[in-house]
């Protein structure tokens, strides 16, 4: 996913899906306090938000679910300041940014799964509760097989 990939459009220039990593852009928007991390940020946000896309599509995701999934995985990268455990000594970024959607999406998955499953809601029997109400009921007959 992170080699020569195009966006393959009739007409269109050639450009690799995942644009080269420009490391200070990416340290900047994870510095949150500074007047510069809302750009940066919003700089990378344009800059991965179509290759991220893309691959949610190469996956089987309809059009609507991979842009939701797209989103939500900006969202959750946000909200877990995952920008601040990565540099150019780790890696590259879109590496990063790949493993961390493949993840995201199979959590995704999971969780999709689960509310198939019920959703993590106890499931009782209504007649196991019925059945030792009306056990008490029942006669006593002690009776042996001789």
């Amino acid at each position: 996913m992170m080699g020569p990939e195009t966006t393959g459009a009739p007409g269109a220039v050639a450009q690799p899906l995942f644009a080269t990593t420009h490391w200070s852009v990416v340290l900047a928007a994870a510095e949150r306090e500074t007047p510069a991390a809302a750009e940066a940020l919003e700089r990378l946000c344009r800059t991965y938000w179509y290759p991220l896309y893309a691959y949610t599509r190469r996956q089987g995701c309809s059009p609507e679910d991979a842009q939701d999934l797209t989103q939500g995985f900006f969202a959750r990268l946000l909200a877990r300041d995952s920008l601040t455990r990565v540099g150019p000594q780790k890696g590259k970024f879109r590496s990063f940014l790949l493993a961390s959607l493949r993840h995201f999406l199979s959590d995704q998955r999971s969780m999709v799964r689960t509310i198939k499953r019920g959703g993590g809601a106890e499931i009782f029997s209504l007649d196991a509760l019925e059945a030792e109400g009306r056990y008490r009921f029942e006669p006593v007959e002690r009776l042996d097989a001789a």
